[in-house]
């Protein structure tokens, strides 16, 4: 059986093919942020990214026909349980038209593969989208009545890295209390208590540390005074993919920065720093989060192949607890085997309920 792993990031797009668990093929093509600016909305990318897949396909010899399975990343639907999905109808339109409220390139592995599957007759699915949502209640508050933080994560990538760390420890992901940092194009901060991602920031809603794409948290009297004179959309832009570096230096491209950043360039200095500098703070928040019992910091993401992060963050935060690197993403692997496996029938698949996990708490409604 083959399976496409389709998996569309704010600054690439990775690709894989499986044959069962046997991974055959898989790359990732880097997107810089002006390129997919060109593009008003995410959904207008979707002509761009299929070219990417047809590429890779040709690349490795492989037709659009012969695959049996689509499997793509998702989010931007409704808030929903962690685990396997079938992409149907319902969870297509909800993903095109971001019921949830999140505009995120991940949104695109949904459509697409939803799209492929449907072209030639085949299933489409997807696991632990950016949405999943599993919120402790006090995370949910914020000082404005009816208006919610919503969970907004590398949810993904997240799961899968405390599940192999806990593997490799003798540990039980469902007993265990980890912070978990994705670090990349975005950045996520959370808290895992028993299997559960119980808070942390939302990536792409302007919120946590500022990343090579995103603007992070903002203060908001000020961002209050840029809306007057730049307007909503261009911050809803900067929130996701044309914010943090790219508003600094008109690029996404870390090694760019990194480059300037060696050769001791004062502005990119600053604001490398800064950048890391925020982790290392919500890094510290989750573990409050936790109450101070921190089994383990997880570091991930595709900036982690730059050791001085891993070495800053240490410095920072290694009084919480014991500090360890997963450069990269688990990401394909994970999305490949649990489809996989529940395709045989060992692992149960969900069906999208078109309706948020939490809607809101009864008693503060008007």
């Amino acid at each position: 059986m083959k399976l496409l792993i389709i998996n569309p990031g704010s600054t690439s797009t990775k690709l894989s093919i499986y044959e069962d668990e046997r991974r055959i093929a898989e790359d990732s093509y880097f997107h810089d942020a002006p390129e997919l600016l060109k593009y008003p909305h995410v959904n207008g990318q979707m002509p761009f990214r299929r070219s990417v897949i047809e590429t890779f396909l040709k690349e490795n010899h492989c037709r659009l026909e012969d695959i049996d399975v689509f499997v793509g990343r998702g989010g931007s639907a409704y808030p929903c349980k962690s685990g396997v999905m079938e992409i149907d109808e319902r969870l297509y339109e909800d993903t095109k038209f971001a019921r949830g409220g999140s505009e995120h390139p991940a949104k695109l592995g949904v459509m697409l593969a939803h799209d492929l599957a449907k072209e030639y007759g085949k299933k489409a699915y997807t696991m632990d989208p950016t949405n999943v949502d599993e919120l402790i209640d006090v995370a949910r508050i914020t000082g404005i009545k009816g208006v919610y933080r919503n969970a907004q994560a590398h949810v993904l990538n997240q799961k899968a890295v405390a599940r192999k760390h806990c593997a490799l420890h003798g540990m039980n992901y469902e007993e265990s209390d980890l912070i978990v940092a994705h670090i990349d194009g975005g950045i996520t901060v959370h808290a895992h208590h028993n299997g559960r991602m119980i808070d942390g920031n939302v990536g792409s809603g302007g919120d946590g540390a500022f990343t090579p794409t995103r603007i992070g948290s903002v203060p908001v009297l000020p961002l209050l005074d840029y809306i007057d004179t730049r307007g909503t959309k261009a911050v809803r832009d900067m929130c996701s993919r044309a914010g943090g570096f790219v508003s600094y230096f008109g690029t996404s491209d870390f090694k760019k920065i990194y480059e300037l950043v060696q050769n001791k360039d004062e502005k990119a200095s600053l604001i490398y720093e800064s950048m890391i500098y925020d982790i290392c703070k919500q890094i510290g928040a989750m573990a409050v989060t936790l109450k101070g019992h921190v089994d383990g910091i997880l570091l991930t993401g595709g900036l982690m192949i730059y050791d001085d992060i891993f070495e800053k963050i240490k410095e920072s935060c290694s009084w919480i607890g014991e500090i360890y690197s997963y450069p990269g993403e688990l990401e394909q692997e994970a999305l490949a085997s649990e489809v996989f496996k529940a395709l045989k029938g060992e692992r149960q698949i969900l069906k999208y309920e078109g309706k948020p996990v939490f809607e809101g708490f009864e008693f503060l409604k008007d």
